[in-house]
């Protein structure tokens, strides 16, 4: 048997072998992709899938997830009533709040404040002057901490309460932090400040993921007290040349911020095996406001994709207007139809991403869709002044949904994400109103303006499309 005839049988039993494994808990979409590429170039098919088309975590990792999940659960039912008013909801809200509790883990709670922060360095001056205000605790996760002019700012804010005998813990993801890590990290551990790696990969590390399966939330919490949480990250705005990016970041104060917290420290328990002291990190919180929110995480650790789900609920219960916005926009089967039947339901369906990209490839694959939507009745706005990378959404005057996750297979099925929903007509208003000014400053496609664009950007956008499973 000569080498050509091995190399062809070995090729065959690749094709045949990943035939059975591909489909499993995978969708038919993405398993077509797969399957076609790997048909196609068996041993390079292979080596990616391997690197990148597992949706895997180590069982340890999953089991302790469970743990976590029902500690929450159990600490809330000791705690329930106590740190928070009783509120009201209308029957239409009622199975959304019961799906959001099932989906994420965390009660409603109310007596929560919401404060929007729409400016990019204000939003890093409020978390800089809540640092130097604290007194016990300061805790950050954040997908990117980079050593930057805004990450340094808040590195010595760290610094500054560190030396005054504050309990910094930082977190960051082994990828998106790779630079702060490198840079950042051994100043912060040479004062004493807790620095951790949030889902390390490598291939000869144990307990250890897809090097593409990342850690993607963004949370800050001071003395247990004070959270925040969106879609800014710590690193300098200019990450599209000449179009800085554009963020929406929620600070809280009230008892949601106790689920802020016990996100942050099931991450950190994740990585380090340390159990949560509870006195020490959750003291009674007192209504600050008349806001009724909760948080649903999501991830791979989940039985389901839980993000999704709630999304995709949320707009079949739409009754007057949805608007989505989000910088990366490739969607599953299951969003694009909720997205037709809102808009066949009479139903006002709005889509804001920006303009310009910072990521070629996904901004091909996702304008491949803008001609069925358009079509389906979905307004489009193209956000121009800057990189629109904020992500939250409204559904007619009752919800708003805002944190780290995009409407994209990535950070529904592969990233570990976080949304805050609030379930109050004040904080919708006022989402709102973002939204609105994001419309004054849009370019509205139309059909007809969108059908002359040219063969080769028809070409380009659905040969991207082709690779939404990879994206």
């Amino acid at each position: 048997m000569n080498w050509s005839l091995s190399y062809l049988i070995s090729e065959w039993i690749i094709r045949f072998a990943m035939l059975v494994y591909v489909p499993q808990r995978r969708s038919a979409a993405a398993s077509r992709t797969w399957l076609l590429l790997i048909f196609l170039l068996p041993w390079p098919g292979l080596l990616l899938y391997g690197l990148f088309g597992r949706i895997y975590l180590p069982r340890r990792r999953i089991e302790m997830q469970e743990r976590a999940s029902a500690r929450i659960r159990e600490v809330q039912a000791q705690r329930r009533g106590v740190s928070s008013e009783p509120h009201e909801f209308s029957p239409d809200l009622r199975p959304l709040i019961l799906l959001g509790q099932q989906l994420g883990d965390f009660e409603v709670c109310s007596g929560n404040s919401v404060e929007l922060l729409t400016g990019y360095q204000g939003a890093v001056d409020r978390l800089v002057a809540d640092i130097d205000a604290a007194r016990m605790s300061a805790h950050l996760l954040f997908y990117i901490f980079a050593p930057d002019s805004t990450g340094d700012r808040v590195g010595a804010a760290l610094l500054r309460a560190a030396g005054r005998g504050v309990r910094c813990r930082v977190l960051m993801d082994a990828v998106g932090s790779k630079l702060g890590l490198r840079d950042l990290a051994p100043r912060l551990r040479n004062a004493g400040i807790e620095v951790h790696e949030l889902l390390p990969s490598g291939f000869f590390r144990r307990n250890t993921a897809r090097f593409d399966l990342r850690n993607h939330r963004k949370i800050a919490v001071i003395d247990g007290r004070i959270g925040y949480t969106g879609s800014q990250n710590l690193v300098n705005p200019e990450f599209v040349a000449e179009y800085p990016n554009e963020e929406l970041l929620a600070r809280l104060t009230g008892p949601v911020v106790a689920q802020l917290q016990a996100v942050f420290l099931a991450d950190h328990y994740f990585e380090t095996g340390e159990a949560p002291v509870y006195r020490e990190h959750f003291p009674e919180l007192h209504p600050t406001g008349r806001t009724a929110a909760h948080l649903i995480p999501s991830g791979p650790g989940y039985i389901r994709e839980n993000g999704q789900e709630f999304i995709v609920t949320l707009l079949y219960a739409a009754r007057r207007r949805v608007v989505i916005t989000t910088p990366y926009f490739v969607p599953d089967d299951p969003l694009l139809q909720a997205m037709r039947s809102a808009t066949l339901r009479g139903v006002a369906v709005h889509l804001v991403v920006s303009m310009h990209a910072n990521q070629l490839v996904t901004q091909l694959a996702q304008r491949s869709y803008y001609e069925a939507l358009l079509e389906g009745g979905v307004t489009i706005h193209l956000y121009e002044p800057r990189f629109l990378h904020a992500k939250h959404l409204t559904v007619d005057e009752d919800i708003a949904v805002l944190g780290s996750t995009n409407m994209d297979i990535r950070s529904f099925a592969l990233n570990a994400e976080i949304n805050l929903v609030v379930y109050d007509p004040e904080v919708v208003r006022a989402v709102s109103a973002v939204q609105e000014r994001y419309f004054r400053q849009s370019e509205t496609l139309t059909v007809e303006a969108w059908q002359r664009r040219s063969l080769r950007e028809k070409t380009l956008q659905n040969s991207a499309r082709l690779l939404d499973s990879l994206l």
